[in-house]
């Protein structure tokens, strides 16, 4: 689905379920991560995540349409358009809109520990993916001194 096919859904999703047209600007933005869409209301404009549409399909991004939507029209009539607004939460729950986005499954790969503290006193042992000077640290446990050693495969 591309830009323009976006716009014509969230004007026929406008024009369903809240009975006015929506003319301004609709777009994907790729980057968006933690949001399913935002909604500008300097220039009126709303973007919905690429990533949502392409891992949950148009069910779950029409839920969020109409969340932005929501945010739209309220900002247009002079009515509270804001999350903690009782304007905005009937007007969502009425239009069958999702109040949070799912959460993507970004696979976070681990990056393997490089270096190992150790105490001199204590014996205590701590991991690090950074490496850092001892000298400006001390044990967490006994105060003592601290020995850098560079971890040969990571751990």
């Amino acid at each position: 689905m591309n830009d323009q096919q976006l716009q014509t859904w969230i004007e026929r999703v406008s024009l369903q379920y809240f009975d006015m047209p929506f003319v301004h600007k609709a777009s994907f933005n790729g980057k968006l991560r933690t949001t399913g869409g935002r909604y500008f209301p300097g220039t009126h404009n709303i973007e919905i995540s690429r990533l949502q549409y392409d891992t949950f399909g148009e069910e779950e991004v029409e839920k969020i349409i109409k969340h932005e939507l929501c945010h739209y029209h309220l900002h247009l009539t002079n009515k509270g358009y804001k999350h903690r607004d009782d304007d905005f939460k009937r007007l969502l729950k009425k239009v069958g809109g999702s109040r949070y986005c799912r959460t993507l499954p970004i696979p976070k790969q681990a990056e393997p520990y490089r270096y190992r503290l150790e105490c001199a006193d204590c014996k205590a042992v701590y991991y690090r993916k950074r490496r850092l000077n001892p000298r400006k640290y001390a044990c967490g446990q006994c105060r003592g001194k601290l020995s850098l050693h560079e971890l040969q495969n990571g751990c």
